[in-house]
């Protein structure tokens, strides 16, 4: 017997099914759709066919539309059509003449779960821009999405994707700033369009339905709504939303204790949410914030406790019922039946489907109150947590960077090992702090990285947004410098080979600091060794080929005392005042005798102030001392001088002082020159040995004998005024031309002869000498 389908031609299946890559008939025999605000929706369907064996590529990934039609079974309208990708396919069971298989249409966006990624980095980007560089990566158009927003979403400087698929990256991130989306039938090309809003504008208004609850199988072919059920909960009361930020580290980045209602729901709201790291960068304004700030990501949470403190469900037979829709229910009855919150507009948050060829098609829904101040948000998605630590390298913007690239904080740019996008040179990811093992206000320690150093990635709290570079390492490129060639070497160097060095060889300890600049400037310490590391010395050295200077503003103390083990303190100089109180002692006993002979005193008052000034550095002086002694040699000139004192030599035994060619001695006032014991001596191997007083007169004399003697020459006595040679009170008197003798005795000539002549003289030439002196002195 025929059926009454094969006989008219038309069938009395009010569901249709078409896929166009697949040529055979298909019969729905039933299916369960479930539609929601900010997520996929999901249809499963079964059907059955007369070819026995629909092979999965005509179907999998394959475009397929869901006609519901309503009204007649013989003339029925198309009411909701469903298009979508098959994502799933299977076959149920079978006979000779049918096979049933099942299906699942999601829309496309379904297919972006398949794109899996463990690491993706986007760099000085939104929310909304991600989002669209995604969907055109899939191929989506810009008619097949669309964005209704009401806030204006900062770039981030860096948004990770993480262990991930491209669908759930761009669900979290909708998540966190509130974004929700859904689908709607494109007309023309009766394809799924998604829209991104982030307010009430973008619900669709208008939807009504009056209450009416079927009798048995007839609804008299007017949609209908019935079975509302209305739940309500406690919620969070408000929310505080705190972050740090380092850049403003002064700053409490601290929302207001948010009530999204002003405190119209206090009596069925409790308690307050703390959230803390939202990752946002200003606190913004406390009614209208800006989007991604404090108060901002406080708000949202608010909304979102309070979107899920209504719920309404309901059934109904409009096939055309779908999230984002503002729903009125309407009833004829007078008065209402239907408490004051069912009277008002509600917001389908989630519709579901079912119907098959034996039962007509029942539509479940959950709405949420409509409300002009509260908008719905989806349910906050977890963040990936990162553990360990990624590898990258630092980069520049500039190639082949010798010199550290960094901004005015002091921070870095990476390049990610795991990154495969192109991005502008030294743009690659956002400004990364580098930790450290010690650092404060313009202090800590810190070597600059330069372009190509490997690095390894943390992230605080295992957020894959918030990196910083954890550890420094080395690599086949980057070789380690201390390696099992040099295992006992403790290594601290620069590109510039700038250099500390810890040598822990036992019996070969020494430190070494050195640059290359000035020809290898060079603080040695311990046992030194050359490039060889063969010994070149012991003990400690500092050279340069430039200069060198040693400078201590409290005192210098230099010395070659023995101090073992450093077991005495720093200033320890007791063998060096030892010797200054000697050569003091030296001095003032030599100073007894000077006195006695009436010479010039030496000045003692100066060495005794010298001796108290560098006793323990009292006063900034400079004392050197040596056990073995202390020698100042120099090819060149050497000088030892006091601008403002006295200088003093002394020694226990001989001071001698030698010079190949002069040797002079100026003073200002006096020169005195006494010897206590040996006597003096004054020769001159060559040369004429002249004795002046040149502004004053010229005293000789001697306890004993005074011998004047020439052997090879004569001796002249000259005075311009008056001769007078004196012995045991007898004279000789040159005078004014006359010579005078006289004597209390007798006047002995002895001689051959004695030749009287007239009067004669032997004219002399004046002495002249220089004058000024005084007056130079001064």
């Amino acid at each position: 017997m025929n059926s009454l389908s094969e006989l008219t031609g038309i069938t009395l299946n009010r569901y249709t099914l078409n896929i166009p890559s697949c040529p055979h008939e298909l019969d729905v025999e039933d299916f369960n759709g479930l539609e929601q605000l900010s997520a996929l929706y999901h249809y499963t369907i079964r059907f059955t066919t007369f070819h026995t064996d629909l092979n999965p590529e005509s179907l999998l990934n394959k475009p397929a539309t869901l006609t519901m039609g309503v009204g007649g079974l013989l003339n029925p309208l198309t009411g909701k059509i469903v298009h979508g990708v098959i994502t799933s396919f299977q076959r149920i069971m079978g006979t000779r003449d049918q096979v049933k298989y099942e299906i699942i249409i999601e829309p496309f966006l379904a297919l972006l779960n398949k794109q899996f990624r463990t690491h993706r980095f986007f760099v000085n980007k939104s929310v909304p821009d991600i989002i669209e560089l995604v969907l055109k990566e899939h191929g989506l158009k810009s008619w097949e999405y669309a964005f209704t927003l009401k806030q204006n979403y900062p770039k981030r400087e860096q948004i990770n994707q993480y262990q991930e698929s491209d669908f759930a990256f761009i669900e979290r991130l909708l998540s966190e700033v509130g974004i929700f989306y859904f689908f709607t039938l494109q007309p023309d090309t009766q394809t799924e369009v998604v829209h991104f809003a982030d307010k009430q504008s973008a619900y669709q208004f208008g939807k009504s339905l009056p209450l009416s609850n079927p009798s048995g199988m007839n609804d008299s072919g007017v949609d209908s709504i019935w079975g509302l059920n209305v739940r309500h909960g406690v919620v969070q009361a408000s929310v505080i939303a705190k972050d740090y930020n380092h850049r403003k580290a002064h700053k409490l980045l601290q929302s207001t204790n948010a009530d999204i209602t002003g405190g119209e729901r206090a009596g069925i709201t409790y308690g307050e949410a703390y959230h803390y790291k939202p990752r946002h960068l200003e606190v913004g304004e406390k009614t209208q914030p800006a989007a991604e700030t404090a108060n901002f990501f406080a708000l949202l949470d608010h909304e979102r406790f309070l979107c899920a403190q209504t719920l309404i469900t309901a059934i109904s037979t409009d096939s055309n019922l779908q999230p984002a829709q503002v729903l009125t229910v309407t009833d004829r009855l007078i008065p209402s039946s239907l408490p004051d919150l069912l009277s008002l507009p509600m917001v389908l948050i989630r519709t579901g489907f079912s119907a098959s060829r034996k039962d007509a098609l029942k539509v479940t829904i959950a709405a949420v109150p409509y409300s002009e101040t509260l908008c719905w948000r989806p349910q906050l998605k977890p963040r990936p947590i990162v553990s360990g630590t990624m590898a990258a390298r630092v980069t520049s913007a500039k190639n082949n960077d010798i010199y550290a690239w960094q901004d005015a904080l002091g921070m870095y740019r990476v390049k990610f090992d795991a990154d495969c996008d192109n991005k502008p040179q030294g743009q690659e990811s956002m400004p990364l702090r580098l930790a450290k093992p010690y650092g404060g206000d313009l202090y800590g320690l810190h070597f600059p990285l330069i372009q190509g150093t490997e690095v390894a990635i943390a992230f605080h709290d295992g957020d894959p947004d918030r990196p910083y570079i954890a550890h420094v390492l080395h690599d086949s490129r980057h070789t380690d410098h201390v390696t099992e060639t040099n295992n006992t070497r403790n290594i601290i160097r620069t590109p510039a080979f700038n250099k500390l060095r810890m040598e822990d060889k036992r019996g070969e300890e020494h430190i070494k600091l050195s640059t290359v600049y000035g020809g290898k400037t060079q603080l040695n310490l311990g046992h030194i060794v050359d490039k060889e590391r063969k010994l070149r010395g012991e003990g400690a050295e500092l050279r340069s080929d430039d200069w060198v200077s040693i400078r201590g503003g409290k005192g210098l103390l230099l010395t070659a005392d023995v101090q073992p083990n450093a077991g005495k303190k720093m200033l320890e100089m007791d063998s060096a005042i030892e010797q200054l109180e000697q050569a003091l002692t030296l001095a003032r006993n030599l100073q007894v005798a000077v006195k006695t002979a009436k010479a010039s005193l030496a000045d003692m008052d100066s060495q005794k102030s010298l001796n108290e000034a560098l006793k323990y550095m009292k006063m900034p002086g400079l004392l050197a001392h040596a056990p073995a002694g202390v020698g100042i040699v120099s090819l060149s000139a050497v000088r030892l001088a006091s601008g403002g004192e006295s200088v003093a030599v002394m020694s226990g035994k001989n001071t001698d002082i030698s010079a190949v060619k002069s040797f002079t001695v100026a003073a200002g006032d006096a020169v005195s020159l006494f010897a206590r014991n040996a006597g003096m001596q004054l020769f001159a191997g060559n040369g004429k040995v002249d004795i002046r007083a040149q502004g004053d007169a010229l005293n000789t004399s001697a306890k004993k004998d005074v011998t004047i003697s020439s052997s090879e020459g004569k001796i002249t006595i000259n005075a311009n005024q008056e001769l007078v040679l004196l012995c045991g009170g007898s004279y000789i008197k040159f005078s004014g031309g006359n010579i005078e003798l006289g004597c209390s005795g007798n006047i002995f000539l002895k001689a051959t002869n004695v030749i009287k002549t007239g009067p004669s003289t032997m004219e002399t030439l004046p002495i002249t000498f220089p004058s000024g002196y005084e007056d130079e002195a001064q």
